[in-house]
């Protein structure tokens, strides 16, 4: 039996106070939306239709390619939402589940069962609902003595006495797909805010003698939607409790769960480490045994088995096997580290390959190229890769040493077990056990500087002795 998911997603969104689509506000690192679409694929959906409105345009390009598209022209109300993706919708289609792309927590789970129930008990609906201690907002489901939907009444029309009651509506519903055609066509709007609710279905459908049953979700949390920055803060801090949870019982040691931060796409294996300060984003793989902490950032970011890597900011980069990376290492897009090396304390690596066993220790920029196995790169020791208009490559032999201070004016190469002298600029190719100097020569006056003082003193008595400071 085929079954639909319509996701309401036409409203802007003006209490986010945003340019921005308010389906398309991350939570843990993805647009809401795309949390709600991949329980959906999870739930083996067989389609998906996403209504929009306003700045459909956002939202068209976020989502193309993972569901269809339906428009509702004017914002006339939930029930006008449906009706405008009922179009696409085909006849054959048995189930349909409506849901909110600002409600993003939803578990595939709790949509199967949703309609298995529907299924189950040949009922026209099934209405997620949802006991709350602050129902304040929302709209109110109440039952009849059979456990049955008998109305759902939204908050800015009820009665004192119907907002005490606790049982909300959380907007999700699973429909038979020709009740709910039937059902909304009757749909009014003589209502306080003159819109077409989706929840007067409920009411319709029973008064024909439908079955319109509820389920009531076991995780309030589940249902959490978003209409402010407040609510998308409170979203984002349950998503990301469910991430770090997941991940703990997969294997993964955190150590401080209340200051990690791993998003939704990332992936950790069994024995990994992750301490205080740890913020692992995109589509971050981390290996058995590795240590990352503490204070380090990992963007779209491979770590091999066994690695360590802390206080350090990675981007796009591919850390090898027992490699140590940090403190303050910067590997930017582009940089892969080979096994065992060593990137010591404020190294920048960009778009460039580090062999194994190779040590850059402290204080060296490597950008655009390419370092050998086994290769020493000491402080202070740069590639010059940019001339102003384009980057050029560094090439380093295995075996090399390249000494503090060393300049590598690119393009250039140096050879298998080349020796760079500390201080030299390097502006032509080393080849191959090469031995290259090109500092300016030492100069030593002994004996000097009491009378070279003497003489300055002199020449300026009016600015003091040798007692000035700088």
């Amino acid at each position: 039996m085929a079954q639909t998911a319509v996701v309401l997603a036409a409203g802007h969104g003006t209490r986010m106070k945003s340019q921005t689509h308010k389906v398309l506000h991350p939570v843990c690192g993805k647009p809401m939306i795309h949390h709600l679409l991949d329980s959906l694929r999870e739930a083996q959906m067989d389609q998906v239709v996403v209504v929009v409105g306003q700045h459909r345009e956002q939202v068209e390009a976020s989502i193309r390619g993972r569901a269809q598209i339906a428009v509702q022209e004017k914002q006339l109300g939930t029930a006008d939402a449906v009706r405008a993706a009922l179009p696409l919708v085909p006849s054959d289609t048995e189930t349909v589940v409506v849901l909110y792309g600002d409600a993003p927590l939803i578990r595939p789970e709790t949509i199967l069962h949703l309609m298995r129930l529907r299924e189950e008990n040949r009922a026209a609906c099934v209405v997620l609902a949802a006991e709350v201690t602050n129902p304040k907002g929302l709209g109110r489901v109440f039952l009849n003595d059979r456990g049955e939907v008998e109305r759902i009444v939204e908050e800015k029309d009820a009665t004192p006495e119907e907002r005490a009651h606790r049982l909300i509506n959380t907007g999700i519903y699973a429909f038979r797909r020709d009740a709910l055609e039937q059902a909304l066509r009757e749909v009014k709007n003589d209502n306080a805010q003159g819109e077409y609710y989706l929840t007067d279905t409920a009411l319709i459908l029973s008064r024909r003698g439908e079955r319109v049953i509820a389920h009531i979700a076991e995780d309030e949390d589940e249902i959490a939607s978003v209409n402010n920055r407040a609510e998308l803060a409170r979203v984002e801090a349950i998503c990301r409790q469910r991430i770090l949870t997941r991940w703990m019982m997969e294997g993964v040691t955190v150590v401080d769960p209340n200051t990690t931060y791993i998003e939704a796409d990332v992936e950790l294996a069994p024995d990994v480490t992750l301490l205080p300060g740890t913020m692992l984003a995109g589509r971050t793989r981390i290996s058995p045994g590795a240590v990352i902490g503490p204070h380090t950032r990992l963007v779209d970011t491979v770590v091999r088995e066994g690695a360590r890597v802390q206080y350090t900011v990675a981007v796009e980069a591919v850390i090898g096997e027992d490699a140590e990376v940090g403190p303050f290492a910067y590997l930017r897009p582009g940089a892969e580290i080979g096994r065992r090396v060593k990137i010591g304390d404020f190294v920048e690596v960009k778009n460039s390959r580090i062999g194994d066993d190779t040590k850059v220790s402290h204080l060296a920029y490597v950008g655009d190229a390419e370092i050998g196995r086994n290769v020493n790169v000491g402080c202070g020791a740069i590639t010059v890769n940019y001339d102003g208009e384009r980057k050029h490559r560094t090439v380093v032999g295995d075996d090399s040493f390249i000494g503090s201070n060393v300049n590598l004016i690119a393009p250039v190469t140096i050879g298998k077990g080349a020796y760079v002298v500390a201080g030299t600029t390097v502006t032509d190719d080393v080849g191959d056990d090469g031995f290259a100097i090109g500092r300016v020569p030492q100069t030593t006056k002994p004996n000097y500087v009491r009378a070279w003082k003497a003489r300055r003193q002199n020449r300026n008595p009016e600015k003091g002795g040798n007692h000035c400071g700088h």
